[in-house]
């Protein structure tokens, strides 16, 4: 299925509207969740860059999608690897989004969460490749969880089949203390099974003094 995006959805109106996540989570699930997750997404959350270890799993068919997705920027990494040192940093585009720019070694890739025409949450790449987001509170970690794939080229909205896809994407990003967090990524095909597995242990530069509290 192909259409154009909502014209009235404009760079300008996109600078007007910043995303908040709290919002999109809603205020019984927002305030549930740590003081430092809350900073670390909120509307003014700012620069900041998080370094850490991650650990690495690509199935035999995720590093097909891996190599594939690569002509759409996407920031799926095709390899397996037990503690492959990482960094993430993020920024506001300028546009209302939040970037997350992953580097592993050489490799740089980056995703931008932006709000969607319809008001829900989009996560793209630079290349167009984008997901639908559902984002919530659970067990008092914050989750992401895709429901729809998309490719954007220009002002076309392009839905991809869920088959050719790497499958659900499912991401929990949970506070440790003590200025960690563990970030977990899990995408499952619904014919191909787990195709991809990510899981890590960053250092945030800011220890909250009230962390241990959700007030």
């Amino acid at each position: 299925m192909t259409r154009p995006l909502n014209p009235a959805l404009t760079a300008s109106d996109d600078a007007r509207r910043p995303l908040d996540l709290a919002a999109l989570v809603g205020a019984a699930g927002w305030s549930r969740l740590p003081h430092a997750v809350r900073r670390r997404f909120g509307v003014d959350h700012g620069a900041a860059t998080y370094a850490g270890t991650m650990e690495l799993r690509c199935s035999p068919m995720g590093r097909v999608f891996a190599l594939l997705s690569r002509l759409f920027g996407s920031p799926l990494c095709g390899v397996s690897e037990a503690a492959l040192p990482a960094s993430v940093r993020v920024f506001d585009d300028g546009r209302g989004g939040m970037v997350w720019e992953r580097h592993f070694r050489t490799q740089v890739v980056r995703s931008t969460k932006q709000l969607d025409a319809d008001g829900g949450l989009l996560e793209r790449t630079d290349g167009g490749l984008s997901m639908g987001l559902r984002v919530f509170e659970q067990d008092g970690a914050l989750v992401f969880e895709s429901h729809r794939f998309l490719l954007l080229p220009g002002r076309l909205r392009l839905h991809v089949p869920a088959l050719l896809t790497p499958g659900t994407c499912r991401v929990v990003h949970t506070d440790l203390g003590g200025g960690g967090f563990r970030f977990d990524l899990d995408m499952v095909h619904p014919l191909w099974g787990r195709t991809f597995h990510q899981s890590g242990v960053f250092a945030d530069p800011v220890v909250d003094a009230n962390q241990g509290s959700a007030q």
